[in-house]
């Protein structure tokens, strides 16, 4: 059976079609199962997978919305290891179902206070449907007075953070101009070795 990730933020810009490919293409590259859903209407994940070289390891892809999100999720439990779902930048109609559907919930953040208010009402949504949720800190400065102040205040409300993070590094957004995860467009750097951590760790949720 499939465990479900659901990538979901209700800020728009958060990265979360970023971060739902790459984790996807990593869960690839680890010889996983991988189906990636875009419910989003902005059809990121769509115009990404649409550049994906013919050559590239292959993802089963779906762009389901509304009533169709069910069907696809039930179809492709049985035919993946993980779905990875990416989910509009509000709280609509999609977003709950998506929600009400996940394993875990994962929730981009940067490192803004505006950010960290935005996502309040998708971990208030997670809670609410009862589904295991963590915080991932993305496009995260090396340091700073602001990283320090949304670290100490993440700490005070002992929210449930991924120790794993995500730099600011170009390398995300160049490998998604490719239609590629970044562990394939620069597998040595380390933007690919945050991703990887960062994709062991979510597996290490799987059954928890």
């Amino acid at each position: 059976m499939a465990f479900i990730i659901t990538v979901a933020q209700q800020k728009g810009g958060a990265g979360k079609s970023t971060l739902a490919s790459n984790i996807a293409v990593a869960l690839l590259q680890g010889g996983k199962r991988v189906a990636l859903l875009d419910t989003d209407p902005q059809a990121s994940l769509a115009r990404w997978h649409g550049l994906r070289p013919e050559a590239a390891p292959k993802l089963i892809f779906d762009a389901p919305s509304g009533w169709r999100v069910t069907g696809a999720l039930d179809k492709l439990r049985r035919e993946a290891d993980f779905i990875i779902m990416d989910t509009p930048p509000h709280a609509d109609t999609d977003s709950r179902i998506a929600i009400r559907a996940a394993d875990l919930v994962l929730i981009p953040l940067q490192a803004s206070l505006p950010d960290l208010w935005a996502c309040e009402a998708t971990i208030a949504l997670a809670e609410a449907e009862k589904r295991m949720h963590r915080l991932v800190l993305n496009r995260l400065p090396a340091s700073g007075r602001l990283r320090d102040v949304v670290m100490a205040e993440l700490a005070r409300r002992k929210a449930p953070v991924m120790a794993q993070t995500l730099g600011n590094r170009s390398a995300f957004a160049a490998a998604f101009a490719l239609g590629q995860g970044v562990t394939e467009s620069a597998a040595r750097s380390p933007a690919a070795d945050e991703m990887r951590a960062l994709t062991e760790a979510l597996t290490k949720l799987k059954g928890k």
